[in-house]
């Protein structure tokens, strides 16, 4: 009707006074993105956002709690999508914990310059079942909820789709392709640990005697140490503090506990989320250092409040996963007196509530890591040279297609494809186009022509490792 109006005024001589051009079809389809989302069955939604060339939303879906019981009991789900173009490709992107409700975009949502679909898993709050049986929290259900919500996004956006994730984000979207390889067509890992024997670790040992330079382990073994040797000068401050805040310490038992678990962790953390370029601003005479001085060091790496019952509480399901699933690292401390330490590197089992019941299974990684060795196809595992936790990686086998095992120099559990050396980054970045099915066909033929297609912002791009300090991955 509007063409044919547009004619009669073209006829009466109106139409540069009155005509307006017909409406773009793709830009119609695009604007009630929202309307289509929401008609999807189980979507709500929970809120919108705004941001600079996007649509931004913050959804709920309702999901199985058990997917092996479809029409049982369900649970909502939160989800968000960043949304530029049903024409783009999509990463479907998971951290494995809660899921951010500001908007923020991967590495490869960047270098595709697509939509964003992130997922908090399951047991996470909001996301958790209520009354919760903690046996429909295991990886194959986490694996389910994602191709659940794929099978509902993919008629929306029917381009191609790529899994990825950070440390246990990683270790998601490679349960996701193990579980559901046909859904993706591409998987990027980030520093995704691999613990495939729970009490086999000598990996982490073998790191931690030669990462960094012998003078940075040397002041933080002694920080570490010299904090044992202070127990209680610096057990009295901590007190102080949990006091004040109302700390309280009925999971992992007591005070004391905490404490030391809290030092075990300092070298660890110092790795994880710092490293060389960091060393100066540690002790180099521990023994002479003030207590305050001790203090600040263990508690800027390790953080004294992470092992309350207030700071465990949120990551009770990442331990519940490690202590029934995914294994965790137990690690020595050979320049520590064995009279300094009372309860050791603590399992999983001591950071959930007793009466949470947890049972290990040690076939779940076994099976995992032999399906990566020998199936992976159009997977890339990035980690980084400083990081404890790619100690034990994912290694596709010689039999594998197209998958790669890629290390950045130099960096810490915040390592990404920009931080590769330039012909690594170069190939991930091409194999990471092409899986999205947008490299150019010079890209094609030379993967030194690959670039991000998106400009970096520091709003949607940068990445803060220090909002995630813990002892996990």
């Amino acid at each position: 009707m509007r063409a044919l109006f547009g004619r009669l005024l073209v006829a009466v001589g109106l139409m540069s006074l009155l005509v307006a051009a017909p409406a773009n079809p793709a830009t119609a389809a695009e604007d009630d993105i929202l309307d289509r989302l929401l008609a999807i069955e189980g979507v709500s939604l929970v809120q919108e956002k705004p941001v600079a060339g996007y649509r931004y939303f913050v959804l709920n879906f309702t999901q199985a709690v058990d997917h092996r019981d479809p029409d049982g009991d369900t649970f909502q789900q939160r989800f968000t999508v960043l949304h530029k173009d049903t024409s783009r490709p999509t990463v479907f992107h998971t951290s494995g914990y809660g899921v951010s409700t500001n908007p923020g975009r991967s590495e490869p949502t960047r270098i595709v310059d697509g939509n964003q679909v992130s997922m908090e898993y399951r047991f996470f709050t909001p996301s958790r079942p209520a009354p919760a049986d903690w046996d429909d929290l295991d990886i194959w259900q986490g694996a389910s909820d994602q191709h659940a919500i794929f099978e509902a996004l993919k008629p929306i956006y029917g381009a191609k789709w790529l899994s990825t994730g950070g440390s246990k984000g990683g270790m998601t979207a490679t349960y996701f392709e193990r579980f559901y390889p046909r859904d993706m067509d591409g998987v990027v890992a980030y520093v995704a640990p691999n613990d495939v024997v729970n009490r086999e670790d000598s990996a982490y040992d073998d790191f931690f005697a030669s990462v960094g330079t012998e003078d940075c382990r040397d002041r933080l073994n002694g920080v570490q140490r010299e904090a044992l040797v202070r127990r209680e000068a610096l057990k009295a401050k901590y007190a102080d503090l949990a006091a004040a805040e109302g700390y309280t310490f009925d999971t992992v038992g007591s005070l004391d506990s905490a404490y030391e678990m809290v030092v075990l962790d300092y070298v660890w953390a110092f790795w994880q989320y710092a490293g060389t370029a960091q060393c100066s601003t540690i002790p180099a005479d521990a023994a002479t250092a003030t207590d305050q001085a001790i203090w600040d060091s263990i508690d800027n790496y390790s953080g004294f409040s992470f092992y309350t019952d207030q700071g465990l509480s949120p990551y009770t399901p990442y331990y519940f996963q490690a202590g029934t699933e995914l294994g965790a690292p137990t690690i020595g401390f050979p320049h520590i007196e064995d009279d300094l330490i009372r309860y050791g590197y603590q399992p999983p089992r001591n950071f959930v509530p007793r009466e949470i019941d947890m049972r290990f299974d040690p076939s779940a990684m076994r099976d995992i890591d032999s399906w990566v060795r020998k199936h992976a196809d159009q997977m890339l595992f990035v980690y980084g040279e400083a990081d404890p936790w790619g100690a034990e990686r994912f290694r596709p086998g010689k039999k594998t297609t197209d998958s790669y095992v890629l290390t950045a120099p130099g960096m810490n559990h915040g390592a990404n494809v920009a931080g590769l050396v330039a012909d690594e980054r170069e190939l991930a970045t091409a194999r990471i186009l092409e899986w999205a099915g947008v490299a150019t066909p010079a890209v094609e033929a030379d993967a030194a022509k690959a670039k991000p297609l998106a400009s970096y912002d520091a709003k949607l791009d940068k990445r803060d490792l220090r909002q995630e300090r813990s002892m996990r991955p």
